[in-house]
């Protein structure tokens, strides 16, 4: 597994490329309401990014091997749906509704930024609400394990305690991944693990903290599409992203921006 371990230039580019996509889902969030389709909520997105930012959605005509061309410029993944969700004028947003906005932009350097937030439509039940809080929970329990020397491992066991502690599950075929220049690189990053074990941690490292969180079990099912993932029980699921920095005192946490949500309870912002 070759790492990429960034010199003080790509950090500079990924804080920068990093904020613009948080900065994007801060613009989506007002338009994430009843009646809205997440056709327009993608369209307002791609404007955004190439009107506004000088950004290129790095999804759209995304093609890894074995898939169709993705052809929507972000994912939008409503409450069953994992992740991967295709934005159509079709699927008009409810009362209730949990969506998870996935985003990532291409600065005019070549540098990805990559993040993804959980939205909940009008009045969410609790059952709803208290999902996308565990998993929000998850995600930064994760990024609280990253320092030089830690591991893999460490991120993934805290991750998946936390979820199973909760009676939730743990999506193990998606992960994390290194992002730089590359949307996904080395290494890939498990929200399930053994605490010790797996690659040690480097300053200068950055990858994406992603755990998708189910309500029920985790097993999964792929649409004919190719691309949307839902649960397999039809429960719901969560989602929660940041790109973080390892530096050599702990962590950076590179996407942030104004309108991001309270950080827990458990977490120095000064981290």
């Amino acid at each position: 597994m070759a790492v990429t371990i960034k010199n003080d230039n790509d950090i500079a580019h990924m804080r920068i490329a990093c904020r613009l996509a948080s900065e994007l889902l801060d613009y989506i969030t007002p338009f994430v309401k009843a009646g809205t389709t997440t056709g327009e909520l993608d369209r307002l997105c791609h404007n955004y990014m190439v009107d506004v930012q000088n950004t290129t959605p790095a999804t759209l005509g995304y093609q890894p091997l074995g898939y169709p061309p993705y052809p929507k410029s972000c994912c939008i993944s409503l409450n069953d749906v994992i992740c991967h969700g295709v934005p159509s004028d079709d699927k008009v947003l409810k009362n209730g509704d949990i969506a998870n906005i996935d985003v990532t932009v291409i600065t005019p350097a070549g540098y990805f930024g990559d993040t993804s937030r959980m939205f909940i439509v009008g009045e969410g039940s609790i059952a709803a609400k208290r999902l996308c809080d565990i998993t929000y929970e998850c995600m930064w329990i994760g990024i609280a394990q990253v320092k030089e020397g830690a591991t893999l491992g460490d991120i993934g066991a805290a991750i998946a305690a936390h979820a199973h502690q909760n009676g939730m599950s743990v999506v193990r075929e998606y992960c994390g991944h290194g992002i730089g220049k590359v949307f996904h690189e080395d290494p890939q990053v498990l929200h399930y693990g053994i605490k010790g074990q797996g690659m040690q941690l480097k300053a200068g490292m950055i990858f994406t903290i992603e755990p998708m969180i189910n309500a029920g079990k985790r097993d999964m099912r792929t649409m004919p599409d190719g691309w949307t993932v839902k649960t397999k029980d039809r429960s719901l699921s969560a989602q929660w992203e940041h790109t973080v920095l390892v530096t050599p005192t702990g962590y950076e946490v590179l996407t942030l921006s104004e309108g991001y949500p309270a950080l827990p309870s458990f977490i120095q912002p000064s981290a």
